[in-house]
């Protein structure tokens, strides 16, 4: 479990494409405590599993299912990436709860300056938009985020100069393509209304204040 306060910017040093894909990434800064085979690292929002690590270099081996739901397979040597590692019991959670199991990719329609801050538009589908509420969280390649607008098909949300400059969203351009994770709490309530097929259908700021979610 993760909690979507990034950690470090890492730098993918090698992808590998052979009988699976592997990459390999460098931490921008030394972790505080030393990298453990088998230890989880959120990348770009994506749960991977540490094969071998030394000092800020790791290298996980990823499935191909996780391939075809996110963009970790379009990661070229070069590239900046959100890191994170899984949350320990006593740590802090001062984000939300992210699974690092990302639901969809969502495409970067806009970017509208709000005084010093930006406030991010992000086109996901109306399945993924219809399981958001209204200052609800989200997470976007990792990075834990509250909803400040929503449309049929899509999502705002507001960066602070530090999620900009700490994070690789401040570098975000109209049609970059995001990894996308929904609020699990909301996914077992939508559940609960009892559609499994399209979990968010029918759920609503009012069928959830009814039910006394909110």
């Amino acid at each position: 479990m993760f909690t979507g306060l990034i950690q470090r910017i890492g730098t993918v040093k090698r992808v590998s494409r052979g009988a699976g894909l592997v990459v390999e990434i460098f931490a921008d800064k030394p972790w505080m405590r030393p990298l453990e085979e088998g230890e989880s690292v959120a990348v770009n929002g994506v749960c991977l599993t540490v094969a071998r690590c030394e000092g800020s270099r790791f290298t996980a081996d990823v499935l191909d299912e996780t391939v075809s739901r996110t963009g970790i397979g379009e990661l070229l040597p070069g590239a900046k990436v959100n890191l994170e590692r899984a949350l320990r019991a006593g740590d802090a959670m001062g984000g939300h709860i992210v699974q690092g199991h990302v639901d969809c990719r969502g495409t970067v329609s806009e970017l509208r300056t709000k005084g010093r801050d930006k406030q991010l538009i992000v086109r996901c589908g109306r399945v993924f938009a219809a399981g958001c509420v209204m200052k609800g969280s989200v997470t976007i390649d990792g990075v834990s985020l509250t909803v400040s607008a929503l449309g049929d098909d899509s999502f705002g949300v507001d960066l602070i100069p530090t999620t900009r400059e700490e994070t690789i969203l401040g570098g975000l351009k109209v049609g970059d393509k995001v990894n996308l994770e929904g609020d699990v709490i909301g996914k077992y309530v939508a559940k609960s209304f009892g559609n499994a097929a399209q979990p968010t259908a029918g759920l609503t700021e009012k069928s959830l204040m009814e039910a006394g979610f909110l």
